[in-house]
């Protein structure tokens, strides 16, 4: 689902997805069942299965050209300003390049900025308003600017467990089957109940 008011560029979305109102979608690949809410701005990024993003994020954001003279995009969006004379390809390509990757079941909360080519793993939690400038290990739970590690979600073993049950590469029907349990067990029941 779409919401009214989204700019939607050169991205793809498998089903079970959502764009919150007035977010902004360049060149970025939602996996199944991921969403973010009204006002995302998120570039150049895979976001993975199941992956939760609060309003108002920006999420790989684009850089500028600081080692010139200027940092304006007229020396990269040429064509906005001069009709003779065609974009910066190669810097736009550079820019593309440079993807961020949200692992599957993350939760990004409200107004979290993630900077590009970082990787936040499965089930990692950014608590809102953290500024994300490094990579994020799976299950972690991160806060602050930048943000910083706080625990992790889940003891290692249960967070190494989680990672190779993998449900978020369940079929749709399979996770209808498990909801309730979902919703009623914890991770560590869990676990017993899917994977013995």
């Amino acid at each position: 689902m779409i919401h009214p008011g989204c700019q939607i560029v050169n991205s793809t979305f498998a089903p079970w997805t959502e764009v919150g109102e007035g977010s902004r979608i360049l060149n970025s690949t939602f996996e199944a069942y991921a969403y973010c809410d009204r006002l995302s701005d998120i570039a150049n990024t895979t976001v993975g299965k199941f992956a939760n993003i609060a309003a108002l994020t920006r999420i790989g954001p684009t850089d500028h050209p600081m080692a010139n003279a200027s940092l304006h995009h007229f020396l990269y969006r040429s064509t906005n300003y001069w009709d003779d004379i065609a974009d910066d390809a190669e810097f736009l390509a550079h820019r593309a390049s440079r993807r961020t990757v949200l692992g599957p079941d993350c939760w990004l909360g409200h107004g979290v900025i993630v900077k590009p080519e970082v990787i936040i793993g499965a089930g990692a939690v950014i608590a809102s308003g953290a500024v994300v400038t490094k990579d994020v290990p799976p299950y972690m739970i991160m806060a602050g600017i930048p943000a910083q590690p706080i625990r992790p979600r889940f003891a290692p073993g249960i967070a190494d467990r989680l990672m190779a049950l993998a449900w978020w590469d369940w079929s749709h029907e399979r996770l209808r089957g498990a909801l309730l349990d979902f919703r009623a067990l914890t991770a560590e029941a869990f676990l017993e109940k899917y994977q013995g």
